[in-house]
């Protein structure tokens, strides 16, 4: 198969989509399939474009043989509503050009954050005449107007229609859990148009690892230190001062430490709430380099999911799967009823606590403390639900056999895919 995959996010970006998306591509090149990507350049999560990629409209790279089509966008560090916009606005145009410049494929992969990206897929699915997913990783603009970053009712009414219009036009949609099931069907989508497939995490890249003889411990004096760890996206939507508050109410204990890993706009904030706390016990720390990953993992006894009171019920962070395949207890401050402590909850690899509670969060870490037994079975069931559940391999297989389904359910691109194999 031909497949093009949309994303605003892709290698080298370190968290989110990007990893997703880029294991994705390269694990369909290696059971044979031709993937290009269509992606902007590279800016999160600093919104910064990226050094190596300023000052370029367009560029086209390979990578472990995906073609990667990169287009200009609008990007600002302190981005206002206008700038959102202009930011999703000029992804659509820009990237038009090199996903009509390539070759014809037999399937688009759209994925939503940006949902404006629904625009240009439906007009090169019309025009190459092939079918498109759309990959739901959040529902928008619901989930931005529940956390209050769209308050504008002509931007609202606006997104509203976008939506129903990317819904209407995809030929499948793939979500990420059950909880957006449940909402698109409350919003009229047909339920043989949706598709659950979970994120995945690579098992055999995260994996429990020793936390003895660990060089994330030892470069950053952890070692005899009961670690609790974020690493991730510090935004509106998790609120980390929650986090800080707690660890400042465990301060009295010198064997907890609490690792915040993020981008440096975020620790800088986090580093005043540190300090109004006298929360000493936290260590900030910048993102580390992905190869790094397992064994910054593997350094903590414990691996925290933090959400506001106000994060829409169907968020699901993929940093769930990631600490659970690293076998490790997680502690999730997130709301009770949402799908993030759903899985958390089946994984029995955690504990949820209310969001937003820092004193929750301190009595459930000063629990699993005093308790290591606990922490041990907590990250047992961790990994083996992540292998069970979330396998790259098992995600795969649901990806290849969705879009093989729906070549062979459209005429005309079956003909196609005939006549190449035969030549």
């Amino acid at each position: 198969m031909r497949i093009l995959i949309y994303s605003y996010n892709y290698y080298p970006e370190p968290i989110g989509i990007a990893p997703l998306m880029t294991e994705l591509a390269e694990g369909l090149v290696k059971r044979g399939h031709q993937v290009r990507v269509v992606t902007a350049m590279p800016n999160y999560p600093e919104r910064r474009i990226y050094d190596a990629y300023k000052k370029k409209l367009y560029l086209t790279e390979y990578k472990n043989g995906v073609q990667i089509q990169r287009s200009y966008v609008w990007i600002r560090p302190q981005p206002n509503l206008l700038d959102r916009v202009l930011l999703d606005a000029s992804f659509v145009v820009t990237s038009f050009v090199p996903a009509l410049m390539g070759w014809r494929p037999d399937v688009i992969l759209a994925t939503s954050p940006s949902l404006p990206v629904c625009v240009p897929t439906t007009v090169l699915g019309w025009l190459q005449n092939c079918p498109v997913v759309l990959n739901l990783q959040d529902i928008l603009p619901e989930a931005a107007i529940h956390v209050g970053l769209i308050k504008n009712q002509l931007l609202v009414k606006a997104f509203t229609a976008l939506e129903k219009f990317a819904y209407r036009t995809a030929t499948k949609i793939s979500v990420i859990a059950d909880g957006f099931v449940e909402n698109l069907l409350n919003k009229d989508v047909k339920a043989n148009k949706i598709v659950q497939i979970p994120n995945w995490v690579d098992v055999n890249f995260i994996r429990p690892l020793q936390r003895e003889n660990n060089s994330f411990r030892a470069d950053h004096k952890l070692n005899d230190k009961f670690v609790v760890l974020y690493s991730g996206n510090i935004a509106l939507t998790q609120g980390l001062e929650t986090v800080v508050k707690a660890a400042s109410k465990l301060r009295h204990i010198p064997d907890i430490t609490f690792v915040i890993v993020g981008e440096a706009q975020g620790l800088q904030r986090l580093q005043q709430e540190c300090q109004n706390c006298g929360a000493d016990n936290v260590l900030l720390l910048p993102f580390q380099p992905r190869e790094k990953l397992p064994e910054m993992l593997a350094a903590a006894d414990v691996g925290l999911v933090v959400q506001k009171k106000n994060v829409i019920s169907f968020n699901m962070p993929s940093k769930i799967q990631v600490l659970l395949a690293s076998g490790r207890a997680l502690v999730a401050s997130v709301p009770d009823n949402g799908t993030a402590a759903r899985a958390i909850k089946q994984s029995g690899g955690g504990v949820v606590v209310p969001p937003e509670d820092p004193d929750a969060l301190a009595k459930a870490i000063l629990g699993l403390y005093q308790h290591p037994e606990k922490v041990k079975a907590l990250g047992y069931n961790s990994r083996q639900f992540a292998v069970e559940q979330y396998s790259f391999d098992q995600a795969l297989n649901n990806y290849e056999s969705l879009f093989y389904t729906m070549i062979s359910d459209s005429p005309a691109i079956r003909s196609t895919v005939v006549s190449k194999q035969e030549v």
